[in-house]
């Protein structure tokens, strides 16, 4: 997939619709790719695990004492009303209840692994272990599992009002500062602070572009220096002349960028499964973008020749009508 992304930067090279000089100076942030799950409330985890645990139990031909179909469901709606009208009390007695059910399953099936083969025994076996995670945790705890089937999922906060905490997996975007042409995207797994991926966030522009960015435009990332790159931001405002100054400010074109690789490009929800597939669908997202790029910068160039010679063609008809007059 870097192979993809790096053909479509050396297309806008041998285009020359970029050069060396635009490849030396990039622009790096970071945002979240959201993995497509649905909200993670307590009460649907725990609906979500025993359903699943009694599926599993019904393939592989185990005969539960009960499954509470007809209870748990209810149990999840009530959770949800009283949360919507603000019954704290009542909703975590619900909680309590559907952790009880989710244990009692849990442990019914737990007692009848030893009936069952070595390959169905280890597949119940990572289900079970999601399953008691589901039910161990509680709200002010870390590491928790915010999906049932995803558990690379991270809970990532970047101080928007209007989303205060997304669930995916943080993602680092590298363009040039003029022309906005994405040459680097990377998945970060685990959620790690923005200063220790800078560098290889740069490397890998250095991988896809051919050549490694001398000059680099962050917002953040402080108290991370990468050998052999300018690093420019806020944070150094007595060492900044005024050229420098002036391409901090530039900075914030990449946001842009961003917003279409997340709603022309699909970034914004990623559908792949694990995190390889959080890795690749970043990284597909940026191809597209590039393409779509070029394709414009295509339009361009046609518009300004057919333009050159409908103006060479006019000046030419004027100077015979001047010579015939």
């Amino acid at each position: 997939m870097e192979e993809l992304l790096a053909q479509t930067v050396a297309a806008a090279r041998s285009m020359k619709a970029v050069d060396t000089r635009e490849l030396s100076r990039v622009i790096v942030d970071t945002t979240v790719q959201e993995k497509a799950i649905a909200h993670p409330t307590d009460s649907r985890l725990l609906e979500v695990a025993r359903r699943k645990l009694v599926l599993l139990s019904r393939r592989n031909g185990l005969q539960l004492r009960q499954t509470y179909e007809r209870e748990a469901p209810g149990l999840a709606r009530k959770a949800g009303r009283h949360a919507h009208a603000r019954q704290f009390k009542r909703m975590r007695r619900v909680l309590r209840r559907q952790r009880t059910l989710l244990g009692r399953v849990f442990r019914d099936i737990g007692r009848q692994l030893d009936t069952l083969d070595e390959a169905a025994r280890e597949q119940i076996q990572v289900w079970l272990e999601r399953a008691e995670r589901i039910g161990s945790q509680r709200p002010k705890n870390s590491n928790k599992l915010y999906a049932l089937h995803a558990p690379e999922v991270e809970c990532i906060g970047k101080g928007k009002a209007r989303k205060p905490y997304e669930f995916g997996v943080k993602v680092g975007i590298a363009v040039t500062a003029r022309k906005g042409l994405v040459v680097g995207a990377l998945s970060f797994p685990g959620n790690p602070y923005d200063g220790d991926k800078l560098e290889e966030q740069l490397e890998q522009v250095g991988i896809v572009s051919g050549q490694k960015p001398k000059t680099a435009i962050v917002l953040g990332y402080r108290g991370r220096e990468v050998e052999g790159v300018d690093i420019l931001h806020r944070g150094k405002p007595k060492t900044l002349t005024r050229r420098q100054w002036a391409w901090v400010k530039r900075r914030q074109a990449v946001e842009p960028v961003i917003g279409h690789l997340k709603d022309d490009c699909r970034m914004r929800r990623c559908h792949l499964k694990g995190a390889e597939g959080d890795a690749l669908h970043v990284i597909a997202c940026a191809a597209g973008y590039n393409i779509r790029w070029l394709m414009r910068w295509i339009v361009f160039l046609c518009a300004w020749v057919l333009g050159t010679a409908v103006r060479s063609t006019s000046r030419q008809q004027s100077m015979q009508i001047a010579t015939a007059a």
